[in-house]
C-alpha cells in the first residue's frame, strides 16, 4: 500500500512546492503597467490616415487638439447615398425636409470651423428643437463662495443651520441646509456644509449624493470637488475619487490647484489597484489550491497552472487583460481594414481618450463589418465598433457619443470591476487566458448605475472635445426611431432608452453644455458611404459562401 501511494505523494509534494513558490513570486511582484503613459500633449496613437487636403487648426471641433484633422467637404447627401440597406432593414428614404436639414447642418459646420461661431449657432438653432421637458433656456446662476453675496433668504437658512449645529438639533439643521441648497444651489459652501452634517449623522450615502449633484451643477469649483474626492475616498470608492480628481485637473489645467488634483487622482488610483489586487490574490490562492487538489485526484497539471497564468495577468491589471483578450478577439473576429474608415474612428476615439483621465492605457479602436448599430468595450482601452454604427448614425457627433459612452465604461473600469468582482472571479481559470473570456466580456451586463455613469461621462467627453453636447442624446433618439424597423443590438443591451434620453436632456440643460457646436455631417457622410459599401460587400460574400454550401 505504501509503495502504491509513494509516487503520487511525491508528485503532490512537488506541485505544492512549485505552486507555493509561484504564489510567493506573484504576491511580491509589483503591478506591471501595460503601457507607458504618453505625454499629455499628444494622443496615444497617430491617426491611421491623413486627409489629402491641408486644414487649418481652427477648423477642428476642439481648437486645443492639434492632431485633429478638419473634416473635408462633401456634396449634399442624397436619398440614394443615405438609404442603402444592409441586409433587410426596411428604413424609409430621407424626406426632402430631412435632406434640407442635413444641408443646413453642413453649412453650420463650415461656419463653426471657420470660427464664425455666432453665425453657426444661429443655423444650428434653426434645425434643433428645444428639449420638450427641459428647455435649454434654463439658466444656472454663477457660483458664489462668499456669504456676503448670498441672497437675504439664503442667509436666513444659513444662520438657522448654524444655530441648529450649535444647539445640536438635527432636524433644525438638516431642514435649513436642505432648503439652502435647493433655493440657492449657487452657494458652494452650502453643499459642502450639508454633506458634512449628513456624514456626522451617519447618512454617508446621502452626503455623497448631495456632493455628486453639486459637482454636476458646478464641476469647476475646486473646494467642492476636493470635498467630493475626500468623501468618495473615505467611502472606499477609490476609482470614482480618482476620476473626479482627474477630470478637474484635465478640464481646468490653468487652475493653480490642478497639480494637487492630479496627485489626488494618482493616490486614489493606487488605492483602487491595491484593493483589486488583494481581492484577486485571495481568489487566486483558492483557485490554485483547488487545482492542486484536482491534480491529486486526476493527475492533471492543467488546473493549477491555468490558475497561475490567469492570476499573473489579472494582477498586472486592466491593460494586461485588454491586451490579451484583444489578441484573441482579433483572431476570432473579422475586422475592417479600410484606412479611411479606421482613421476616422481612431481620430475620434483618440481625441476623446485624451481628455478621459486614464492615460495609462493604450487605446485602440477596431471596426467590425457587422450591420448592427453596436459597439463593445474591453478593459484597458480596446474598443470595437460595428460598421453599422457608422452607417446608421447621422453625424460625427452621434458616433462620438457612442464611442464616448463605450470609452467611459473603460475609463470607469466597469468591465474590470465585473471581471474581478462578479461571476468571472469565482472561476478565473475557466475564462483567462484561454478564449472563453472574449465572449464573456462582449456580453458583460452593466448595471443601470454603470450605464448612467457612462452616459454622463460620455456626454462630458464629447462636450470637452468640441462636439455638440447632444451627440449621445441624439444617438439614443436615432436608436428609438430605428427600433420601429429593426431593434438595434446596442439598445437591447443598454436598456431604458427613452428614460435615458430624458436624463441626458436634463444633464445637458442643467450644466449648460453647448448643443450648438460641431456636428460633422459632411465628413460623416463620406465615411458613412464607405461603411455601407463595406457592409454590402460583406453581405455579398456571405451570400456567395452560403450558396456554395
Amino acid at each position: 500500500m505504501q509503495r502504491k501511494w509513494k509516487p503520487l505523494l511525491l508528485a503532490f509534494s512537488w506541485v505544492l512546492l512549485s505552486v507555493g513558490t509561484s504564489i510567493l513570486i506573484i504576491l511580491t511582484q509589483p503591478i506591471i503597467s501595460p503601457a507607458k503613459e504618453p505625454p499629455a500633449s499628444t494622443t496615444h496613437n497617430e491617426p491611421l490616415i491623413v486627409p489629402t487636403e491641408e486644414k487649418s487648426p481652427s477648423a477642428t471641433p476642439n481648437p486645443e487638439a492639434s492632431n485633429t484633422k478638419k473634416p473635408t467637404e462633401s456634396k449634399q447627401p442624397t436619398s440614394s447615398d443615405n438609404n442603402k440597406k444592409p441586409e433587410s432593414a426596411a428604413e424609409p428614404p430621407p424626406s426632402p425636409e430631412e435632406i434640407a436639414r442635413q444641408q443646413k447642418l453642413i453649412e453650420a459646420d463650415k461656419l463653426y470651423q471657420a470660427g464664425q461661431i455666432a453665425a453657426a449657432e444661429k443655423l444650428y438653432r434653426e434645425v434643433k428643437e428645444p428639449f420638450a421637458k427641459t428647455p435649454d433656456t434654463q439658466q444656472l446662476k454663477e457660483p458664489i463662495v462668499d456669504l456676503a453675496q448670498l441672497s437675504p433668504g439664503g442667509q436666513v437658512y444659513w444662520r438657522e443651520a448654524e444655530a441648529g449645529i450649535a444647539s445640536q438639533m438635527q432636524t433644525r439643521t438638516l431642514v435649513a441646509l436642505e432648503l439652502l441648497v435647493e433655493k440657492n444651489p449657487e452657494f458652494i459652501p452650502g453643499h459642502i456644509r450639508y454633506a458634512e452634517v449628513l456624514k456626522e449623522y451617519g447618512e454617508e450615502k446621502k452626503a455623497l449624493q448631495v456632493l455628486d449633484n453639486a459637482a454636476t451643477l458646478y464641476p469647476n469649483q475646486p473646494d467642492l470637488i476636493k470635498t467630493r474626492v475626500a468623501a468618495l475616498s473615505k467611502a472606499k470608492k477609490w476609482m470614482e475619487a480618482s476620476l473626479a480628481a482627474r477630470q478637474f485637473a484635465l478640464l481646468n489645467p490653468n487652475d493653480p490647484q490642478a497639480p494637487e488634483f492630479t496627485k489626488l487622482a494618482e493616490d486614489n488610483l493606487k488605492r483602487y489597484k491595491s484593493h483589486i489586487r488583494g481581492k484577486i490574490r485571495g481568489n487566486a490562492i483558492a483557485n490554485i489550491i483547488t487545482g492542486v487538489l484536482g491534480y491529486a485526484v486526476t493527475g492533471s497539471l492543467l488546473g493549477p497552472f491555468t490558475a497561475l497564468d490567469s492570476t499573473i495577468m489579472m494582477l498586472r491589471g486592466e491593460g494586461s487583460i485588454g491586451e490579451s483578450v484583444a489578441k484573441q478577439a482579433k483572431k476570432q473576429l473579422k475586422l475592417v481594414k479600410d484606412e479611411a474608415v479606421l482613421g476616422y474612428v481612431d481620430e475620434i476615439g483618440q481625441k476623446l481618450a485624451k481628455v478621459s483621465g486614464r492615460n495609462e492605457f493604450k487605446y485602440e479602436f477596431f471596426v467590425i463589418p457587422e450591420a448592427d448599430l453596436n459597439a463593445f468595450a474591453l478593459p484597458g482601452g480596446k474598443i470595437f465598433i460595428n460598421a453599422g454604427a457608422i452607417a446608421k448614425s447621422n453625424s460625427e457627433a452621434e458616433l462620438a457619443g457612442l464611442i464616448g459612452h463605450e470609452l467611459s465604461h473603460v475609463v470607469l473600469s466597469h468591465g474590470f470591476q465585473l471581471v474581478t468582482q462578479g461571476n468571472l472571479i469565482a472561476n478565473v481559470t475557466q475564462y483567462v487566458p484561454y478564449g472563453g473570456i472574449v465572449g464573456q466580456l462582449f456580453a458583460l451586463s452593466y448595471s443601470r448605475d454603470m450605464e448612467r455613469q457612462a452616459d454622463t461621462l460620455g456626454t462630458r467627453l464629447i462636450t470637452a472635445t468640441g462636439y455638440a453636447a447632444d451627440g449621445l442624446r441624439n444617438l439614443m433618439v436615432t436608436l428609438e426611431k430605428q427600433q420601429k424597423f429593426t431593434p438595434p443590438s446596442w439598445l437591447s443591451s443598454h436598456p431604458g432608452g427613452n428614460e435615458r434620453v430624458r436624463s441626458l436632456e436634463e444633464l445637458i440643460s442643467r450644466n449648460k453644455y453647448n448643443r450648438y457646436a460641431y456636428e460633422g455631417v459632411a465628413r460623416h457622410s463620406e465615411i458613412q458611404a464607405k461603411a455601407k459599401q463595406i457592409l454590402k460587400e460583406e453581405k455579398e460574400r456571405k451570400d456567395k459562401k452560403g450558396r456554395r454550401r
